[in-house]
């Protein structure tokens, strides 16, 4: 391959040169933080948060099994918590004596504990925050993997800025899935400054929203150079995250939305998703991609995320701001051939119409031209985070920042 011809989509892109580890929370902390966990949750919430986690790290195509459960670390810790609340009497201490050796031994691999927190804060994440449990994830925008607070985080960043938001229960590492990240591709090919938010998705999405659009204001005045591409990429609930900041942001006159210029959404629910449905046509639908097959059990966990993730942003409650490129990408795991409406069920989490906006109100519909909709056939909703069709439209898309007049109309 020739030296200045970028790699494709799915290598493993390498990690910037002299990047600093991000400063994480103490481990005893977390340890306080699982102890009161423990005591406020049942058994039925752990193990649904360990289906969950399981499915997030396992192979994809695997079947899905009844009582799934992890392994390593994090299965120990799992199985903890569970003797935690069975003791009689059980105490920070009894949980310390279980799990301490294992959470502080040198090498305890970091990236299982952060889909371990970030799981947890998708399920739990609105209690966590208000009760100031430790687990609690705070909102941090991330280069390199390491906040963008950190002395010398954005040495090296261009013009050019694409901010990635995770969907729910995720966090900013798992933009890297089989080797492949679309922030990543598109510094290659386009040259773009990647910067992930890392956030608690059991928040709600008004409250993470409103957090962002203050700490992209933030952002403007920390960029070295000046901006010529500024451009944002929204995950299933990220794309919300990002509607509801760009509309905050708008209400207290912040600078940031006028320098937006695209704005991508990837299997975004933007009508909602069909979670609180538990029927089981549901649970077969959702247990179609490993990663939602957990969600079908949701019906009795409802943090705020989770609620607000079932129903949506429709247009009339945050439109688009008229100046923005804005793209729509969704998935439907049915094959091309297949019947429409097998097609229309989505990519297992979110149904085609609702990642695309369309709704039979116009009023509630969200203006993105059909031109700038892609559909991707035969895949599931996360591993719209992989896909090489995926990558190379992003590319496509993102190659040219709008002429001047696309900036007044989408």
């Amino acid at each position: 391959m020739h030296p200045d011809t970028p790699a494709p989509p799915d290598a493993t892109p390498a990690a910037a040169p002299g990047a600093a580890a991000a400063p994480a929370t103490p481990h005893g902390a977390h340890l306080r933080g699982a102890a009161r966990l423990a005591t406020d949750a049942t058994a039925g919430l752990v193990d649904l948060v360990e289906a969950l986690h399981a499915r997030i790290a396992s192979p994809p195509g695997l079947p899905v099994r009844a009582g799934e459960r992890t392994t390593g670390i994090t299965g120990l810790v799992y199985r903890s918590i569970h003797g935690v609340t069975k003791l009689v009497g059980g105490s920070v201490d009894a949980l310390l004596r279980l799990v301490e050796p294992q959470l502080l031994r040198p090498g305890a691999p970091s990236a299982e504990r952060d889909a371990l927190l970030a799981a947890l804060n998708g399920v739990l994440g609105d209690h966590l925050a208000a009760s100031g449990n430790p687990l609690a994830t705070p909102m941090t925008l991330r280069v390199h993997g390491q906040d963008v607070s950190t002395p010398g985080a954005l040495a090296d960043a261009g013009p050019a800025l694409l901010l990635q938001v995770h969907g729910l229960c995720m966090h900013d590492g798992q933009w890297l899935r089989k080797g492949h990240d679309h922030g990543a591709w598109l510094a290659r090919t386009l040259g773009f400054t990647p910067v992930a938010l890392r956030y608690n998705s059991g928040r709600a999405i008004a409250d993470n929203g409103r957090d962002l659009a203050l700490q992209l204001e933030d952002l403007l005045d920390r960029w070295p150079v000046p901006l010529q591409r500024c451009v944002a990429i929204g995950h299933s609930m990220g794309g919300l995250v990002l509607r509801s900041a760009l509309q905050q942001a708008a209400a207290r006159g912040l600078r940031w939305p006028a320098r937006l210029q695209d704005l991508v959404f990837l299997g975004t629910p933007h009508l909602g998703a069909p979670l609180e449905r538990a029927g089981h046509g549901v649970d077969l639908l959702l247990g179609a991609t490993p990663y939602a097959a957990p969600l079908a059990r949701l019906g009795r966990i409802r943090s705020a995320g989770i609620t607000d993730l079932r129903h949506g942003l429709p247009a009339d409650e945050a439109p688009l701001p008229p100046h923005l490129r804005c793209w729509a990408v969704a998935a439907t795991l049915g094959a091309p051939e297949a019947p429409l409406k097998t097609r229309l069920l989505g990519d297992g989490l979110v149904p085609l119409d609702s990642a695309l906006g369309r709704h039979r109100d116009l009023q509630r519909s969200l203006d993105i031209p059909a031109e700038r909709h892609c559909v991707v056939p035969s895949l599931g909703h996360l591993d719209l985070l992989s896909s090489e069709v995926v990558a190379t439209t992003l590319q496509r898309w993102l190659a040219a920042p709008p002429e001047p007049a696309a900036l007044k109309s989408r």
